[in-house]
């Protein structure tokens, strides 16, 4: 950041820009539909017009969503929610937030250095650190924040950040931010990832490697023992990304160090977002007490960004608790997740690389198709998004299912049952619509 406002300052001092012609269609720099994507989103918003595809996002919801919601009256099956476990308007989590408001009201009122701390964020922070068995955390008002300038404060342009190809766009956008050289490994590939380590280490002073732990397209998580084993050969910081793990992975929730029985303090960098199994908003980082020191002081999006509601963090502390006591939720959501997968796929369902945690695809191939599909179940009561490229590959186009702990095995056989159904119809469909098969 600091060399692109070194860049700027410097334009503004150059006297060698040509005087601006208003007679050569100027206002193209000011129409905001000539930004780069427009056009392609009323594209895609023509096809859909003309086709008769309704627009599956921003649907508005008419309350609280667990495994049923309610959009325009209608009561729908539901499996588009992060709630893995159910915490969200759990009444010890409502409690607790309502409580923090009484005492602290709804804002921090500015950044934590401002402001000042309150005990519940520290209380939060302590927590976190304990999960991970780390000496100490942070939390940040926004977990795609927390990526971006996380990431774009810890490496600069001597050095090199190496990331899975799967990687949240939040991952992509730090590493651009940091100025680092950066290359991707093939997807849970470590055989690539150690072979292009082989190939440039020598070139950088440091290194990290982000990986999630949980991946949030495909359900499927990377090979934590040997990354360690990776990462310690070639004196590399390792990132794990715990945003659709925590909750999920391990017979207590706690992510991807207990599903892998390895010590947490042998990744360097934990970070997890605080919106999915915790039902709060925000994100967060686990470490040493150097690494949270040093961000406390200089990350943008801690230093900069008003602190965290005093609600949220009493809420999330709170949901943090709960999953600790009651592992009976997490091995209901890991039973769900399991016979969710092996049902798709007795019924002919391609569910892509899926592990059976919390996130099963349904690959269907053309977007769409896709579209359609997820139109024909929302018609039928049934509510899952589709998920299009560019988000995922070309032609790979998928349902992304969310299984949760409230979900009933009536409840995933209905859905399964009902989507192999109209992906059987689909070809006849397309067909109608004059489209290729």
């Amino acid at each position: 950041m600091l060399s692109r406002v070194t860049s700027m300052r410097k334009a503004e001092r150059s006297e060698t820009i040509e005087p601006f012609a208003l007679d050569l269609g100027a206002s193209r720099f000011t129409d905001f539909t000539t930004l780069p994507g427009y056009e392609e989103l009323r594209l895609q918003r023509s096809i859909g017009d003309r086709f008769g595809l309704e627009n599956p996002y921003f649907r508005m919801h008419d309350a609280r969503i667990t495994a049923r919601t309610h959009v325009d009256g209608r009561e729908l099956l539901n499996f588009s929610s992060y709630d893995y476990l159910g915490l969200n308007g759990h009444p010890d989590v409502v409690t607790a937030a309502k409580d923090a408001i009484d005492r602290y009201g709804i804002s921090a009122s500015a950044s934590r250095h401002v402001a000042g701390e309150r005990p519940v964020h520290r209380s939060l922070e302590r927590a976190l650190a304990a999960h991970y068995g780390w000496d100490d955390a942070l939390v940040f008002v926004s977990g795609y924040a927390t990526n971006v300038s996380v990431i774009g404060q810890l490496v600069g342009p001597k050095d090199l950040v190496i990331s899975d190809s799967a990687v949240h766009n939040s991952a992509v956008v730090g590493s651009v931010l940091s100025g680092a050289a950066r290359r991707t490994f093939a997807h849970n590939d470590l055989d690539n990832l150690e072979q292009l380590l082989l190939e440039i280490r020598g070139k950088f002073e440091r290194v990290l490697i982000v990986v999630e732990g949980l991946y949030s397209m495909d359900g499927d998580y990377p090979d934590l023992p040997r990354l360690i084993e990776i990462k310690k050969r070639f004196h590399a910081w390792l990132m794990v990304d715990e945003a659709h793990a925590l909750g999920v992975l391990g017979t207590r929730g706690c992510g991807l160090f207990e599903h892998f029985c390895v010590d947490p303090r042998a990744v360097d960098i934990w970070m997890g977002t605080l919106s999915k199994t915790l039902a709060g908003c925000g994100g967060y980082i686990a470490g040493s007490a150097a690494l949270v020191d040093y961000l406390r002081c200089m990350a943008g999006a801690f230093v900069y960004s008003v602190g965290m509601p005093p609600a949220i963090a009493a809420s999330v502390e709170k949901a943090l608790e709960l999953m600790h006591r009651e592992p009976e939720r997490v091995a209901k959501l890991q039973s769900n997740s399991k016979y969710f997968q092996r049902y798709a796929q007795q019924k002919g369902l391609g569910t892509g690389l899926a592990s059976g945690s919390a996130i099963v695809p349904i690959v269907v191939g053309d977007s769409i198709a896709t579209v359609l599909l997820s139109q024909e179940l929302f018609n039928l009561g049934i509510n899952v998004q589709p998920v299009l490229y560019p988000a995922v590959p070309v032609k790979s186009s998928r349902l992304r299912f969310f299984i949760t702990a409230m979900h009933s095995v009536a409840d995933i056989e209905g859905a399964i049952d009902a989507t192999a159904h109209e992906m059987k119809k689909l070809p006849e469909r397309l067909r109608m619509m004059k489209l290729p098969v």
